[in-house]
C-alpha cells in the first residue's frame, strides 16, 4: 500500500526533510555538504528542490515544492513515491535502485551518494513517525 494522496506524500516528505534539517548531527553535516538537489516524483506529479540553508537559523536545509527556486541543483533524481518511502525506511539501496533504473539520476551523482551515510540516522526516525502517524506506509 502506498500514499493515500499526493498531499499525504508531500506532508510526509516535509516532515522527513524537517527531521533531517533540524537533527543536531545530520542537519549541520547536510548543510556543510552544500549539495543542492532536485527530486521528481512522477507518480504524484511533484518536484522538490532542496539546498542548504546558510542563514544560521534552526533549519540547516531549505526546500521548495517547485522548480521556481533561486539555486541550481547539482544532482537530479527521479523516482516514484513508493521508492522514496522505501528509501527513508532503509529498505531501498540507492546504488541498486539506480542500477535497476528505479531511480533515474543526473548531475553529480557521486556527490549525492556521499550524503547517504550522513542521512542513515533518519531511517529509524522515519519508521517511528510512520508507525505512529502513517502505519499504512510501513514496509
Amino acid at each position: 500500500m502506498g500514499f493515500n494522496s499526493a498531499a499525504e506524500f508531500r506532508n510526509v516528505m516535509d516532515r522527513v526533510f524537517t527531521l533531517m534539517s533540524t537533527d543536531p548531527e545530520m542537519g549541520p553535516a547536510l548543510r556543510d555538504a552544500e549539495t543542492p538537489q532536485r527530486f521528481e516524483f512522477p507518480d504524484v506529479d511533484m518536484v522538490v528542490n532542496i539546498t542548504y540553508a546558510d542563514d544560521g537559523g534552526e533549519q540547516n536545509l531549505q526546500w521548495e515544492w517547485s522548480d521556481d527556486v533561486s539555486w541550481e541543483p547539482e544532482v537530479g533524481m527521479t523516482m516514484d513515491s513508493e521508492i522514496a518511502n522505501r528509501y527513508f525506511q532503509g529498505k531501498e539501496n540507492i546504488a541498486m535502485a539506480i542500477a535497476r533504473r528505479r531511480i533515474k539520476t543526473s548531475g553529480n551523482v557521486k556527490k549525492a551518494l556521499a550524503l547517504i551515510p550522513i542521512t542513515k540516522p533518519v531511517y529509524a526516525q522515519y519508521r517511528e513517525m510512520l508507525e505512529k502517524d502513517y502505519p499504512h506506509l510501513v514496509e
